[in-house]
C-alpha cells in the first residue's frame, strides 16, 4: 500500500478514477464514509499530488479522431541535451498523445493521433521527420482499440 494511504483513501482514488465528474457525496455513499468525511479526503489526496489533474476521456470516434498510429523513433544523438530538446519539442505536438523515453532498439515510443492518414503524412512529413537528429522513425497503424484505460491497478480493499 502507498505510504500515507489507508483503505479509505485508496477506495476513493479507486471511485475517482471511474468517474471524477461525482460529488463527494455520491462517492461517500459507495465509499461508506460521511461526505465531510470523504470530501476531506478527496482535497488532501488531490493537494498531496495522488491526483495530477481531472479531466473528460474524449470519444474519438465521435471527434471524427479515428486514426492512431505508435512511431518508433531512433535519434542520431543520445547527449542528455538533445533528448531534453527532443521531448520539449514532443510536448508541442497537438497530434502527439504520449512519449516515452525507452531503453532498447529505439529510442522513443510515440502513440499519436490525428484525423485521417493525410493528417498523419503531414504530421510525418512537416513536423517529426523534420526534426535534426532523427535518425528514423517507423509507423505502425492501429486498426482497433480493444483497451483503453486511465485506471490504475490499486490495490483491493
Amino acid at each position: 500500500m502507498a505510504a500515507g494511504l489507508d483503505k479509505v483513501d485508496l477506495r476513493i482514488l479507486a471511485e475517482l478514477q471511474e468517474d471524477a465528474s461525482r460529488s463527494s457525496a455520491e462517492i461517500s455513499e459507495v465509499v461508506g464514509v460521511s461526505t465531510s468525511t470523504c470530501g476531506n479526503r478527496i482535497k488532501r489526496l488531490m493537494a498531496e499530488g495522488y491526483v495530477k489533474k481531472t479531466v473528460a476521456v474524449l470519444n474519438r470516434d465521435k471527434l471524427d479522431m479515428r486514426t492512431q498510429f505508435f512511431v518508433k523513433v531512433t535519434v542520431r544523438q543520445h547527449d542528455p541535451q538533445y533528448l531534453r530538446d527532443f521531448t520539449e519539442r514532443m510536448k508541442t505536438m497537438s497530434e502527439v498523445l504520449e512519449c516515452h523515453v525507452l531503453l532498447g532498439d529505439f529510442d522513443f515510443l510515440l502513440r499519436v493521433v490525428t484525423p485521417d492518414l493525410h493528417s498523419y503524412e503531414d504530421f510525418y512529413f512537416k513536423k517529426l521527420s523534420c526534426i535534426p537528429g532523427v535518425r528514423e522513425a517507423s509507423t505502425f497503424v492501429s486498426l482497433s482499440e480493444v483497451k483503453m484505460t486511465t485506471t490504475l491497478p490499486l490495490p483491493r480493499t
